[in-house]
């Protein structure tokens, strides 16, 4: 039986380290791909491994090619070619107007968010597609609520991201659909993580129908949804796991 070889991109925390929990707990071969934080790949490494997986991290940026290059032959070299892709790797920048944000800070979250998941994408097609020698295999890439809501006053640059993320996915899954790929999104509302202090938390949970922020784990268990045989006829669809809003 063909192994899984899960790859998933900014996986060293938050969303991406519960991604790949879950993942080992259901028997895939775990890749963590991190920019720059290695102490917290190397840690969900560590428990990743005490799950009875095989894991491995791998360090690069998903919007430098070369890097996207090495980072899929590390993988294939270690693990085995990639079966299955999270792209999760993504920013936001400084939460501001758009007439108040700097020129860089756009570009790159523009190079994170979608380049860089196109790269990967591109990448794990060249493996998974029966067209190029592959078996199939199933991508999803991380979207977000803002894609929908604009996100008007904190960073429209990074909602139109994700808005371009979930064409992509879409397009993409159209495209490669007869060749064993499934490609979709998950598009999270607002998630708990380390990045959301107590006053952003009081800020945005009384905009949620659900009157509460959602875990990294609830968006891990969608995005394992999308990856297994469970959703074996759907593609090209975002999932929002927003709690109403």
């Amino acid at each position: 039986m063909e192994r899984k070889v899960l790859l998933v991109t900014g996986g060293s925390r938050g969303i991406g380290a519960a991604i790949c929990l879950r993942a080992a707990q259901q028997g895939y071969d775990i890749a963590i791909n991190y920019q720059s934080r290695e102490a917290d790949a190397l840690e969900t490494l560590r428990a990743v491994q005490e799950l009875g997986a095989r894991g491995m991290v791998v360090q690069g940026d998903v919007s430098v090619e070369a890097d996207v290059t090495r980072i899929f032959e590390t993988v294939d070299s270690s693990l085995g070619a990639v079966t299955h892709l999270v792209n999760n790797a993504g920013i936001t920048g400084p939460r501001t107007r758009l007439d108040q944000a700097d020129t860089a800070t756009l570009r790159r979250t523009l190079e994170i968010n979608v380049l860089g998941a196109m790269l990967c994408a591109r990448a794990a097609v060249m493996r998974m597609s029966t067209v190029h020698g592959g078996t199939g295999g199933a991508i999803v890439n991380i979207s977000s609520a803002a894609a929908t809501l604009g996100s008007p006053g904190d960073y429209v640059w990074y909602a139109a991201s994700k808005a371009a993320l979930e064409s992509f996915t879409l397009g993409l899954a159209r495209e490669v659909a007869l060749e064993g790929i499934r490609v979709n999104a998950v598009a999270p509302g607002f998630i708990a993580t380390e990045m959301s202090g107590p006053e952003r938390l009081a800020q945005v949970v009384p905009t949620v129908p659900m009157r509460r922020a959602g875990s990294s784990d609830e968006v891990a268990a969608a995005v394992m949804f999308l990856l297994s045989e469970e959703s074996a006829y759907t593609t090209g669809i975002t999932l929002r796991v927003a709690g109403g809003r």
